[in-house]
């Protein structure tokens, strides 16, 4: 248990060192702007701040996690070279943006969700930035690193049930706007207690974040049956890409349990996660039926 161990005391190291170092990202902020500089930063919360304090922290303590670990290629995170990694790519943004895709249009016919008069083509470029860049970054964060560390020390049920649960509970925390209005130097450490404030509605947790484990747990399996990341990183940019342009365009009402603020949150987007895994098995058995 000695490299999940050192995963365990990262994660801490980032929580702690994160909170600490949001209220002297915020004050620094705000004496900048004060002095005429950098004068946009007051128009963000403190919640965001402690959002980016985390992620400074997180790359910070990355190399040494590394070093402590020592990891010299990719095959110790029991990945292999992929030498048809594009159409893996391909294969999953299809995999899982065509039920999506086919949700929002019925949604659209029957009136739930209503199209916008205008489409906000800035927002649409944004959306689409953020399907090539964002799961590039968690895929190889995720299930690169994560798993491929927690395989070297445990099974991979219980490796990927741990990778599925720390993606949902990050994707799923988030404190309130304005929690913090007076900042203190313990502000950071009240974040994080109102961010678990979300598991006292049973309805968020079954809307939200079993959905976001599910999803997980498939980008999991799209990579430990791969022992690749291409397919995982299609699967999520899938999901990304087709959910955000729905949300765009649409007006939608939130109706918890079954569908959230976007088509992945809820349990109809759970439904529709699952109609993805079964359509990755049924792509990846044809597929080693060709090779064979």
């Amino acid at each position: 248990m000695k490299d999940a161990a050192k995963l365990s005391a990262y994660f801490v190291a980032v929580v702690l060192v994160g909170a600490i170092l949001a209220p002297l990202l915020f004050w620094s902020a705000q004496l900048l702007a004060a002095h005429g500089i950098l004068t946009f930063l007051t128009h963000y919360n403190f919640e965001s701040f402690f959002h980016r304090a985390l992620l400074i922290t997180a790359l910070a303590l990355l190399w040494p996690l590394l070093r402590s670990l020592h990891l010299c290629s990719f095959r110790d995170l029991q990945l292999q070279k992929n030498p048809h990694g594009m159409r893996d790519v391909v294969a999953g943004l299809v995999l899982s943006g065509l039920p999506l895709a086919c949700a929002g249009i019925v949604l659209i016919l029957a009136k739930v969700f209503l199209l916008k008069t205008a489409i906000p083509w800035v927002s649409i470029a944004a959306i689409m930035g953020a399907a090539a860049v964002v799961p590039l970054i968690e895929e190889t964060f995720f299930r690169g690193l994560i798993l491929g560390i927690l395989l070297r020390d445990l099974r991979a049920p219980l490796a990927t049930f741990l990778t599925s649960f720390l993606f949902a509970i990050l994707h799923f925390l988030k404190a309130p706007d304005r929690t913090s209005e007076l900042v203190a130097w313990y502000s950071g450490f009240k974040s994080i207690a109102h961010s678990f404030g979300q598991f006292a509605n049973p309805i968020m947790v079954l809307a939200a974040f079993t959905t976001l484990f599910l999803l997980g747990w498939i980008l999991a399996d799209a990579r430990l049956r791969t022992r690749s990341l291409w397919l995982p990183i299609g699967l999520h940019s899938g999901w990304i890409f087709i959910s955000g342009m729905v949300g765009k365009m649409t007006k939608r009402p939130e109706i918890l349990p079954w569908l959230g603020r976007n088509l992945l949150i809820g349990l109809i987007p759970l439904g529709l996660a699952l109609v993805s895994w079964v359509l990755m098995f049924g792509w990846l058995r044809y597929e080693n039926r060709k090779r064979a």
